[in-house]
């Protein structure tokens, strides 16, 4: 279904939430007549979003497929302003994406009997790559309309345009563009010898650990970034910063860059304002999690993605 195949286009098998692949279609959503009569087609499907949750199929398996509707199933629902056009896959059928937000949950018994709304991030590790990243695109710019209804150059009111895909400043001798916002953050695995560095923040659920990550600061590499995050959360100096992977995480609109480093010391330094707890851990440490109050992010993450990299190294 994807236009762009993502085993072919990134240096290894793309992760959750990172397969892409829709035709985007720039020009098209500058077309109001076009625009028009896909909404109309009988082959559009549509994708929608309510309070930050997605719609998955009514699967034996929870949240192992997303729920794509037509016209005639989400017609009352459809809101001109809310509707953003994502673009087509290969075979032209178009995807759009709305946000019933507004809309109490008491309202949504029509769309019961298609699919069940709930977090991506408990999706089923099964779901497809064109599904996962399909509804973290729909979520993601869903969330970046209902942060963006005023103008940060001049607080009036914005409209949406381009069919979604920019928000312009209604007031006349203002009327700014605004493009949607993804913040790039990092997150890299650190190793010292024959271990790696995982640490937790106090604001997780009791007993995850995890890779270090931070956000991008202006004026700084991605590489940069790296070695100062993994300074000032643990102290640590690292060297050999290569890039692995990235990954689209709309909870709610970062880019994640994967990242692998090596230590140049065992010596950590705790920064409590960031973290609460860092250590070295082995792979027989890390297996014995499955035994102990302990336990790593969900597979649906990158950082889970390069941890279990680095286990099975070894």
């Amino acid at each position: 279904m994807t236009v762009f195949d993502p085993f072919s286009i990134h240096p290894k098998a793309p992760h959750h939430l990172s397969h892409g692949g829709l035709d985007r279609d720039d020009l098209g959503r500058r077309d109001d007549k076009r625009l028009a009569t896909l909404l109309a087609a009988p082959t559009t499907r549509f994708v929608p979003v309510w309070r930050n949750k997605n719609f998955f199929a009514l699967n034996e398996e929870p949240h192992a497929s997303m729920q794509a509707l037509g016209l005639a199933a989400i017609a009352d629902f459809i809101d001109p302003d809310k509707t953003i056009y994502l673009g087509q896959d290969r075979d032209g059928i178009s995807f759009f994406c709305l946000d019933i937000s507004a809309h109490g949950e008491d309202q949504l018994h029509p769309l019961t009997a298609w699919g069940r709304f709930d977090d991506l991030r408990e999706s089923d590790p099964s779901i497809s790559g064109f599904d996962s990243s399909l509804l973290g695109y729909a979520k993601a710019m869903c969330h970046w309309h209902a942060r963006t209804r005023h103008c940060a150059d001049c607080g009036g009111k914005t409209r949406p345009a381009q069919s979604g895909h920019t928000r312009v400043c209604v007031n006349e001798s203002c009327m700014a563009t605004h493009f949607q916002r993804t913040d790039s953050a990092i997150i890299v695995a650190v190793t010292f010898a024959d271990k790696i560095l995982l640490g937790r923040q106090p604001v997780w659920p009791e007993g995850m650990f995890s890779v270090l990550a931070g956000f991008v600061e202006p004026g700084e590499t991605l590489e940069h970034a790296v070695a100062r995050e993994v300074y000032e959360e643990a102290g640590v100096i690292v060297r050999n910063v290569h890039y692995q992977l990235s990954q689209p995480w709309p909870f709610p609109a970062s880019l994640m860059l994967g990242f692998r480093a090596e230590a140049e010391s065992d010596t950590i330094n705790i920064n409590s304002h960031e973290i609460e707890a860092a250590r070295w851990y082995s792979r027989d440490d890390i297996r014995q999690f499955a035994h102990s109050k302990f336990y790593l992010p969900r597979k649906l993450s990158i950082s889970r993605r390069l941890i279990d990299e680095w286990i099975a190294e070894g």
